[in-house]
């Protein structure tokens, strides 16, 4: 049996298709095209040893344009006229988020044995480009909107980072179709797989387009400043980083992960319709060169990437199809429900705050506290700062609150012949709102005694937890967090596979 891999994934799956409902080999009118035996684009599975077809490899060819739309707010502590309390409002507006990315899709599928494939995929991003623009004249307020400590502003509006391209990952992955209704009839089809994502390109680096400082005096501020680079001036502030500091760092391309995905999805062919459901799951490990090394300390609740989970149901259309001359019209409409956990990952301020020098930011912060030496003062103040422990430096990671995705696609595929076919497609996908700033001062799940509890004591002086590293009051405190409203996301494709 000839079968073709789905040049899109689909993910992980709740089965339960009607094994009773009529199938595609029951008896047909005689005006009805005969049918061909693969399913839909979402089940298809490269086969190898099956009747008088011993290889099958399929080769695809791909452009996808995304273009993500989001607006950003940030809160604010304001009095309530005329009753003199303080409440935290989130609707001051910062600018609007503006990324757009062209890539290129390679993928190859090979059959190494009946209903089952080797999957290998190389996207190339040929383009990425992102914008924070100015909104309801939030640029003449950006001292207000975007102010750090006393005196200084976070960055600059309109703020644009530099054109990003490169490899993105190398993703190689298996299939196996446990059910297959072409030699089954009373089953579904039924798709399982696996997928690891590995980090080729370099991984990203918060970056600025423009290189005119705005709170320093450092004349060449550099636009990829590393993250112990305090004053902008390519002198790291640890000894032991200056031999990463050669020059301006790449602001990459990569997310600087290892990814595991795991998917299942099953369909059932009914005469001219094929419904099918799925899900996938994305876990993702940080590598120890991107810039996640910067955010692993002790006392930070949060220090990887967030969890990824789809679920999907669809519908494809047949409405022409003849076996004889292997060519198929299909048109295939999808609905998606993505949940991302709460995680560090790169925001819509990712590039502005990683690269901003703001001292707030740019200075580091204490990673460990000890007991205090002074035996006067220890009884009110058990634990001081150990002035020998690593420093955390700010990168643009922030911890993301969790939130949901819907989306709806659709997709037209010709199937020409017997050893070509083309995809064409777009979808639209609304993003919940969400904090994208939302650290807490204190790990209160860790383990801590007077000595090591720093600032996170109760009224009693009983220690509550471990001091966050990673935590940033001029961004994190509520009152001054930032938010992600009315998110957007449209995506196109067109691509083109062989198959031999």
């Amino acid at each position: 049996m000839r079968a073709r891999c789905a040049p899109l994934f689909v993910p992980l799956s709740a089965l339960g298709l009607s094994v009773s409902a009529a199938h595609a080999n029951e008896p047909r009118l005689a005006t009805e095209p005969p049918v061909l035996r693969e399913p839909t684009e979402v089940t298809q599975v490269v086969d190898a040893f099956d009747d008088d077809d011993p290889f099958d490899v399929h080769l695809s060819l791909g452009f996808e344009s995304s273009h993500r739309s989001a607006r950003i707010r940030r809160e604010s502590s304001l009095s309530q006229p005329g009753s003199g309390a303080g409440y935290v409002l989130s609707n001051l507006t910062v600018g609007t988020y503006e990324e757009t990315t062209s890539r290129l899709t390679t993928r190859a599928d090979i059959g190494l044995y009946r209903d089952f494939a080797l999957v290998v995929r190389l996207p190339i991003v040929l383009a990425n480009d992102r914008a924070i623009e100015s909104r309801d004249g939030s640029a003449g307020r950006a001292a207000t909107v975007l102010a750090g400590l006393p005196g200084e502003q976070l960055f600059r509006l309109p703020f644009e980072a530099p054109t990003r391209s490169g490899l993105e990952y190398l993703a190689i992955g298996l299939d196996a179709a446990l059910m297959n209704q072409t030699r089954d009839p009373v089953k579904p089809t039924w798709v399982v797989g696996v997928e690891g994502r590995f980090d080729l390109g370099e991984p990203l680096h918060a970056c600025s387009a423009s290189t005119e400082p705005l709170n320093v005096t450092t004349s060449g501020a550099r636009r990829c400043a590393h993250p112990a680079d305090v004053d902008r001036d390519g002198v790291a502030a640890e000894t032991a980083l200056e031999g990463r500091l050669s020059g301006n760092r790449s602001p990459g391309v990569s997310r600087g992960v290892t990814g595991l995905e795991v998917h299942t999805y099953a369909s059932r062919r009914i005469k001219h319709i094929e419904p099918y459901v799925g899900a996938r799951a994305l876990f993702e490990f940080p590598t120890g060169d991107s810039d996640y090394a910067f955010a692993d300390w002790e006392g930070s609740p949060e220090n990887g990437p967030p969890f990824r989970a789809t679920v999907l149901a669809g519908l494809t259309v047949i409405p022409w199809e003849v076996r004889e001359r292997f060519q198929r019209v299909s048109f295939d409409l999808r609905l998606t429900g993505t949940y991302v956990s709460q995680g560090r990952d790169y925001s819509e301020l990712y590039d502005a705050l990683g690269s901003s020098d703001a001292p707030s930011l740019r200075h580091p912060s204490f990673t460990r506290y000890r007991a205090n030496p002074d035996s006067q003062s220890a009884a009110a103040v058990p634990s001081v700062i150990d002035p020998e422990a690593r420093r955390a430096y700010f990168t643009g990671l922030t911890n993301v609150e969790q939130h949901g995705a819907v989306g709806v696609r659709t997709a037209f595929t010709w199937q020409a012949g017997e050893y070509v076919k083309f995809h064409l497609g777009g979808g639209l996908t609304w993003v919940q709102g969400h904090l994208i700033t939302v650290d807490q001062p204190c790990d209160l799940d860790a383990d801590a005694t007077p000595s090591t509890a720093g600032p996170c004591r109760s009224a009693s002086g009983e220690p509550l937890g471990l001091p966050n590293p990673n935590y940033r009051r001029v961004i994190d405190d509520p009152g001054h967090r930032f938010r992600v409203d009315d998110a957007l996301e449209l995506d196109f494709w067109l691509n083109a596979t062989v198959m031999f």
